[in-house]
């Protein structure tokens, strides 16, 4: 998955739960700036706030390893 789709995937998400930007943010202990750039596929998060993201709206994050 690019940033791109990953952004669209949690704003998407935030959206169908009606939280604001401002309130995730908060929550998982972002920036909102953070999250903008998430949203928009324009930044490359930081693991450990990428899970947070992730968590605060149910979601998970599969890595699928190629051998």
């Amino acid at each position: 998955m690019d940033k791109k789709a990953l952004g669209n995937s949690i704003r998407e998400r935030r959206k169908f739960l009606k939280i604001t930007q401002e309130d995730l943010a908060d929550i998982a202990e972002v920036s909102e700036r953070t999250l903008r750039s998430i949203e928009k596929g324009e930044a490359n998060p930081e693991l450990d706030s990428l899970l947070k993201i992730c968590e605060v709206l149910g979601m998970s994050i599969d890595i699928n390893v190629i051998k």
